[in-house]
């Protein structure tokens, strides 16, 4: 054996010698790549849309009307806002109401209402009387959000048609709306109700003037009264136990004044003459009454 030479003994297995390699020269072994995750490691991929069953109808700015006939329950998906105006006669095509033409059993799920069911408990197939029946007699679905919203609503007009119909005495000045309500709350009145707002605030009206808890009193309405003169002299008495105070008057053949009246004395004295309301809470600065 030569000196300086690799020999590879003769009986030795058939082998084959690679160059050497510089460090630099040296590569770790390749590793194929998930492109899949190559490309989510590079930017977030957008979210996907999780898909619905068929069947579900995703319905926005919805309001259910629900009817029960026979043990039976039958839905219409309607837009907000919509079904008032449809029972009042402000609106007047059903089209403009309706979010979907179809009488269903449950409208989150899609439910259709079988003919059998319909026939059975509305005695026809026609879907339009079907749904006039239910809109015109159902009941309204409101969800938690719309039911706060109303009674918020309600409670501020309430509030605000109390602070327009009534007046400090002392002042001459109307309460603002907060003072009106926390009075009515030291008083414990609940101003949720099913009555009407007005009929509503004339309850609360009666309470704080009865209670007294703050200076209060019904602000006089200011009317225009006519009156044939011979009658107005001989129903004088009556006249003055209705009137307030007398802004003005004038007599000829008729007997024409412009005064504050209680709300209460209205009807009374719009029985006895011609009356022409002119301010429904009106303040009478000038003479520092109502």
């Amino acid at each position: 054996m030569e000196s300086g030479l690799n020999v590879w003994p003769a009986d030795s297995p058939p082998c084959f010698i690679l160059p050497r390699l510089s460090r630099d020269q040296v590569h770790t072994p390749f590793k194929k790549k998930n492109p899949v995750s190559s490309f989510c490691s590079s930017q977030t991929l957008p979210k996907m849309p999780i898909n619905q069953p068929m069947s579900q109808i995703k319905l926005t700015n919805v309001s259910l009307v629900r009817m029960r006939k026979n043990k039976k329950r039958f839905e219409i998906a309607c837009y907000q806002n919509k079904i008032q105006d449809w029972r009042s006669g402000a609106e007047k095509d059903i089209d403009e109401v309706l979010q979907i033409p179809q009488v269903f059993v449950n409208v989150s799920k899609g439910q259709v209402a079988p003919h059998d069911d319909l026939k059975k408990c509305f005695g026809t197939t026609d879907t339009d009387t079907i749904i006039k029946e239910i809109l015109n007699k159902g009941e309204i679905q409101l969800s938690e959000k719309e039911r706060q919203a109303n009674s918020s609503k309600y409670t501020a007009e309430v509030l605000q048609l109390v602070s327009a119909k009534c007046i400090n005495p002392k002042t001459m000045k109307r309460y603002p709306t907060t003072m009106i309500h926390k009075a009515l709350n030291e008083l414990k009145f609940n101003l949720t109700s099913t009555k009407p707002a007005k009929s509503h605030a004339l309850d609360a009206i009666r309470l704080l003037v009865s209670k007294q808890l703050i200076p209060i009193a019904r602000a006089k309405m200011k009317v225009k009264i006519v009156m044939n003169s011979k009658d107005a002299k001989a129903s004088k008495d009556k006249l003055h136990s209705l009137i307030t105070e007398i802004e003005s008057e004038n007599w000829s053949s008729e007997w024409e004044a412009f005064a504050y009246i209680d709300p209460s004395n209205y009807r009374e004295l719009f029985n006895m003459a011609k009356v022409e309301l002119l301010e429904m809470a009106a303040i009478n600065e000038s003479s520092g009454t109502l």
